[in-house]
């Protein structure tokens, strides 16, 4: 008896399953089991069997970062804890480098969510910050759950030590994962320019990924320390490392530095790389997509300029003062020689793990609490 199958991407996946029991009574069980065998998985069913997490055993884990989606960093992790096999992996980070954008949040405008392609992960890319990824993840208005086991941040490039701490994006995704009460990890590679190569965080992936493995594994037993997220550092040589060392925040600072810079040799567009221009016009679209921003534009055409600089109300565009800047960090000499400071153990070649608490009242606790799981999982390993 010959079996008759429904092609699912001409009808409703509802109506096909109706139609297949049918058939498949009608022939005996024959065409249900021809139907399964030939036809490929809807979009659709694939989609919730991805993102459903009761579909498998396996924990999710979150993966963010400040550099943006397309970075190393980020790839070369995402692709080992998928090779790994014993995670659900979903990423949602910032579609471009907001490496330094701190615990920034977007307020009062929309932010554009896009798919991303990762092999083995559910992935978005978003026109917002790390700390956006991480709220907007968690959220539920994204995944179809709000709490994963552990948040990844990482790998950032470029050292997170000291007050970097205060500016780095990737230490803010970390952070604001504690504050939703998910246990988090924030990981940077100590990146020196001229001398370190993208296959260095690979070898970073390699060097934190029985960290990782432990902290999930911890966590699942309640064992991991709830108090604190922990920023883990990789020496600018990941696989000559001297091994883990348990470390305290320094007071590591670069100097802020602003340049005047000449308008006549470098206009107002200059400063801006092709990403951050994009950036612009993606937030842009965002704000024109309003209802508000649609009227305005109806009335008042003619005003649609965007003035760069503030004056006196009242003065034109040629009288007012225009002045241009531009802020680098300049590295300065530390003068603290505590080796159990994190930017010295990670000048020393050790891989530098800091515990991280939301209330200085916590810190002497937290560092307690951190010292006994950092001992326990490295001996274990």
């Amino acid at each position: 008896m010959t079996s008759t199958s429904v092609k699912p991407n001409l009808l409703p996946p509802g109506l096909v399953s109706n139609l297949q029991d049918v058939l498949s009574k009608r022939a005996g069980g024959e065409g249900e089991k021809a139907a399964k065998s030939t036809e490929p998985p809807t979009s659709e069913s694939a989609t919730t069997a991805e993102e459903d997490p009761n579909d498998s055993s396996k924990p999710i884990v979150l993966v963010t970062n400040g550099d943006g989606i397309e970075s190393p960093g980020l790839t070369f992790l995402v692709e080992a804890l998928v090779r790994e096999g014993l995670y659900n992996v979903h990423v949602c980070a910032p579609q471009l480098d907001k490496s330094v954008s701190g615990h920034s949040v977007t307020l009062q405008e929309t932010v554009a969510v896009s798919s991303a392609d990762i092999n083995g992960a559910t992935a978005y890319e978003v026109s917002g910050t790390p700390v956006d990824c991480v709220s907007l993840a968690l959220s539920g208005a994204l995944f179809s759950w709000s709490k994963p086991l552990l948040v990844i941040s990482g790998i950032n490039r470029g050292s997170s030590c000291g007050h970097h701490i205060l500016y780095s994006g990737a230490v803010a995704g970390a952070r604001e994962a504690l504050i939703s009460g998910v246990p988090s990890l924030s990981i940077s590679l100590n990146w020196r320019k001229d001398e370190s190569q993208e296959n260095d965080f690979k070898d970073a992936v390699s060097v934190c990924l029985p960290l990782i493995n432990a902290a999930i594994r911890d966590i699942d037993k309640g064992v991991f320390p709830k108090s604190c997220f922990l920023n883990i550092e990789i020496p600018s040589s990941p696989l000559s490392n001297k091994g883990f060392k348990l470390t305290k925040q320094s007071k590591l600072r670069s100097s802020p530095c602003w340049q005047a810079v000449s308008a006549s040799r470098y206009p107002a567009g200059h400063f801006m790389n092709s990403q951050q221009s994009l950036g612009i016009q993606l937030a842009q679209l965002g704000r024109d997509a309003s209802a508000a921003g649609a009227a305005r534009r109806v009335t008042k055409q003619r005003m649609n300029v965007e003035i760069e600089s503030t004056g006196a109300a009242g003065k034109s565009d040629f009288e007012r003062v225009k002045k241009y800047f531009r802020l680098e960090f300049v590295e300065k000499e530390q003068e603290d020689t505590d080796e159990d400071l994190d930017f010295r153990a990670l000048e020393s070649g050790f891989v530098s793990v800091t515990p991280l608490s939301l209330s200085p009242d916590l810190e002497s606790e937290t560092q307690t609490a951190a010292s006994k799981w950092i001992s326990s999982a490295l001996q274990e390993q």
